[in-house]
């Protein structure tokens, strides 16, 4: 087998995700909402199911879908995308995938940031890559130009960067997105940029592509997912956007590995990514209220929570809520016994984990965040210091 993934294990994500089920618990860990998702949306995908093509789609997508999300990002991010430069992939982790098995030989270094999403160290790695990490810690899991002088080298080929953050919900600011610009010019790197959370930000903020930096669009391949953009993660619809440059072998690498997706869903996708901005609006300001309630309650409980700046996402802190126990040993017993899953953070690191962090997922009805805050709270009970 091959040693990438012979010793890796079932996911976090999964492995909570059937603990919860098993013991019939509120599933705050899993990032998926119970709300959120535009009927008119569903209904074209119904539509195109009974009365278009349930063939082979091309292996880019559709061109509709492909002209769609280039003036989708011309006229929400100002950037200045050829439909040519866009390929739709069955959901953002195959885009992900694809992009590293493109573009990375073997000995290449490729800058990663934990805590990282799971899929990105194995792809790395069984594409030949040398991973090389730079380490973002709470409470404002900040990007210093110390770390990244510490990350680059002359052999640095990639850079791998998910904004807003996952897990810890973080938007990077406009000087940090810069030295990371400046970085990967000097260096003549590639930036994979994982931004499928980008219209899931809060609080008046304002979403910059890395693309949209100096120097930066034409060593860019952007991530995108409509999964994240319409509440429908079970569809696995994403895409990628690269400079002309890139954008051949990134097709190369994904026509073999899902070649084509959904039709349907394409089509329903094309025209969403068309609804009007009071469409986005709406969407952000309904998940910031689900954040700010939960939040409240959160505190309420006694809990102490770090900032959610984007995502689906709000962690606590275990230590600055008075409980000792590690977070993996929190989540084991939250979800066993007290009926409640959440997420260890440590799962999001390779190595130097921060370990006193839960994830907790906001996306959800009323009922299922107090339900979810009931469980949380006896937890709490079991295991405070």
């Amino acid at each position: 087998m091959n040693p990438v993934f012979a010793t890796l294990g079932t996911s976090i994500f999964a492995r909570m995700s059937a603990l919860a089920a098993e013991h019939g618990a509120v599933n705050l860990g899993q990032g998926f909402p119970d709300f959120g998702w535009p009927e008119d949306v569903l209904a074209r995908a119904a539509d195109a199911l009974l009365h278009g093509s349930n063939q082979y789609a091309p292996m880019r997508g559709l061109p509709e879908l492909r002209a769609a999300v280039a003036a989708h990002y011309r006229l929400h991010q100002g950037l200045d995308v050829s439909p040519d430069q866009v390929t739709i992939t069955s959901g953002a982790t195959e885009a992900i995938a694809a992009a590293l098995l493109s573009l990375i030989s073997p000995g290449d270094e490729v800058v990663l940031f934990q805590p990282l999403y799971d899929s990105y160290l194995p792809i790395v790695r069984a594409a030949g890559g040398v991973p090389r990490l730079v380490r973002l810690t709470p409470p404002g899991w900040r990007i210093t130009e110390e770390a990244l002088a510490q990350a680059f080298s002359p052999r640095t080929r990639l850079v791998v960067f998910n904004n807003p953050h996952n897990p810890s919900s973080r938007l990077f600011d406009e000087q940090e997105l810069g030295l990371l610009a400046e970085h990967c010019v000097r260096h003549d790197a590639i930036a994979l940029a994982d931004e499928v959370w980008e219209h899931l930000v809060f609080d008046g903020r304002r979403f910059v592509p890395l693309a949209a930096l100096p120097g930066m669009a034409e060593r860019t391949v952007k991530i995108g997912s409509a999964g994240k953009i319409f509440s429908v993660t079970g569809w696995k619809v994403g895409w990628s956007i690269a400079p002309p440059a890139l954008a051949g072998a990134f097709a190369g690498a994904h026509q073999f590995l899902t070649f084509s997706t959904a039709p349907n869903l394409q089509a329903a996708v094309a025209y969403g990514l068309g609804k009007d901005q009071s469409y986005f609006d709406g969407m952000r300001s309904a998940f910031a209220a689900a954040r700010d309630g939960f939040v409240t309650d959160l505190e309420g409980a006694g809990f102490a929570t770090l900032p959610a700046e984007g995502s689906y996402f709000v962690s606590i802190d275990l230590a600055a809520s008075g409980i000792e126990a590690g977070d993996v040993a929190f989540c084991e017993r939250a979800v066993r016994e007290c009926g409640v899953a959440g997420i260890p953070v440590s799962a999001f690191y390779a190595e130097n984990a921060v370990d006193n962090v839960v994830r907790l997922c906001f996306a959800k009805r009323e009922e299922t965040l107090v339900a979810g805050l009931e469980g949380l709270s006896r937890a709490r009970g079991l295991l405070r210091g």
